[in-house]
């Protein structure tokens, strides 16, 4: 059906009890966005031009710096002189793979040439390589993104359109253009996209976002206790706790600047991808060569990022843990250890939901939702997190809108990013509309829905007034 889910609550013979409210919640759900659609986003177009111009000036300059490399050169003089497209993968994965004969960190899903996306092209650490990559992202900022705004606005305003029903774990998308694409943690992409959206005139922007909310309603579904005590209790930190164990760190500070990078190594370099799936030996691929910055191979003292005395590899040698080889066998127990004893009612919980689907060929939602066809088991046991935790968002959207409508609101909705809100706010409202939206994701969700016992957590980012979308601040 062209990826469209299959809305089960219309087939009577298996209708989820609670199909009647994930009716409801689409229902109103696309009436308040249907809203934040109409009332748009400012955009400056003449800002957003002359970023265009700079950034084509900037390509071009690149461009001829790469032309003019000695890589360039026998990349040219490997075609028989014909000039090769600098922008296709096939011929560039076919220079670097096959004529320079190098060894990629990945393959492609066909297995024959070696992969040239970002992770792995940035592996290769060929100085080149870094500029063509800079390239790429300089023409994905102008063309994508700043493009599609100034194709899309109307009056001055950008109009994304939200849909409920494309997704199939029940998650929202956007078009026309993607306002849940637009960059945020590059901080180049961030500050040249974000900075030509604005308020309306003496307005200022708001962002309310849900703090960790698929790892919190992950818990309330699988009742891990482990998992539930650190969703629930502020002075644990899973994320501290795994970085001590993954990087054998003695005294763990976050205040010391490598120990802040290696908690965010264990978040986003393994955590993460557990929860979500992955497994060992691409986690420790990522951990060590991604984010520790070291080779696969036999490590030598120097090498790695910085620590707050001496290299990576140095600390790790020290601990006993020499090569990649023996680091991938190191997260390997870790692995083992992380399923078999931190998180074992995850495991279980994992297993069984699996085994049910396998029996029935659905998996049901606790806000009502029914996904069903075929999945593997990645889709089925991420989707009643990731499709439940948009749900928390749209509630709390619907019910804002609602707040908005009957206090009589200047300040307006005008998007949402899966987990956050975005807000166009009348300064002389923000303190009432800060109070409102807290309560109402904190408090009357909770309050709704009460298979979700773990207390739930808002951050609160606001531009200044006639700032733009990339001058936030936390409150």
């Amino acid at each position: 059906m062209g990826g469209i889910p299959s809305y089960t609550y219309l087939k009577m013979n298996k209708i989820n009890p609670n199909s009647n409210n994930a009716y409801q919640l689409l229902h109103q759900g696309t009436l308040s966005l249907a809203r934040a659609e109409a009332q748009g986003i400012r955009i400056d177009v003449e800002l957003a031009e002359k970023k265009k111009a700079y950034l084509t000036r900037k390509i071009n300059r690149l461009e001829s710096e790469f032309m003019e490399s000695e890589f360039y050169k026998h990349w040219v003089k490997s075609t028989g002189g014909k000039m090769p497209n600098i922008y296709s993968n096939t011929q560039l994965s076919k220079f670097l793979y096959i004529v320079k004969k190098l060894k990629s960190s990945k393959d492609t899903t066909s297995g024959e040439q070696g992969s040239t996306d970002e992770e792995a092209l940035s592996q290769l650490n060929i100085p080149e390589i870094e500029v063509l990559l800079q390239i790429r992202k300089l023409k994905k900022i102008r063309d994508t993104y700043l493009e599609a705004f100034v194709r899309e606005q109307v009056d001055g305003y950008i109009h994304p359109s939200f849909a409920l029903h494309l997704v199939r774990s029940f998650r929202s998308s956007s078009n026309s253009p993607n306002f849940q694409n637009i960059p945020a943690r590059d901080e180049e992409a961030m500050n040249t996209c974000r900075g030509v959206l604005f308020p309306r005139p003496g307005h200022q922007l708001m962002e309310i976002d849900f703090k960790s909310i698929e790892v919190g309603i992950n818990s309330a579904i699988n009742k891990d206790k482990t998992l539930v005590k650190y969703v629930s209790d502020p002075t644990s930190d899973m994320h501290r706790d795994m970085a001590i164990q993954i990087f054998l760190i003695d005294n763990f500070n976050k205040k010391i600047e490598s120990h802040a990078l290696l908690r965010q190594a264990a978040k986003n370099g393994f955590v993460f991808p557990e929860f979500y799936g992955d497994y060992w030996r691409n986690c420790a691929k990522n951990l060590a060569c991604n984010w520790g910055k070291l080779p696969q191979g036999k490590w030598k003292i120097g090498q790695g990022i910085a620590l707050y005395q001496g290299h990576l590899a140095d600390h790790l040698i020290s601990k006993g843990i020499r090569s990649y080889d023996a680091f991938e066998k190191h997260i390997q127990k870790i692995e083992q250890d992380f399923w078999g004893n931190r998180f074992k009612e995850y495991a279980v919980w994992k297993e069984k939901n699996w085994k049910a689907y396998q029996k029935n060929g659905y998996v049901d939602l606790p806000t009502g939702f029914r996904c069903q066809g075929v999945m593997n088991q990645k889709e089925v046991n991420n989707y009643p997190g990731q499709g439940s935790a948009f749900h928390c968002l749209l509630w709390s959207f619907i019910e804002a809108d609602r707040v908005m409508l009957k206090e009589n609101w200047d300040t307006k909705l005008i998007g949402q990013i899966h987990d956050s809100v975005i807000l166009d706010i009348n300064p002389k409202e923000k303190d009432h509309v800060i109070e409102s939206m807290r309560r109402i994701t904190t408090k009357d969700l909770p309050a709704a829905w009460k298979w979700i016992f773990i207390p739930l957590e808002v951050e609160i980012k606001i531009g200044k007034v006639g700032g733009s979308w990339a001058e936030m601040s936390k409150i």
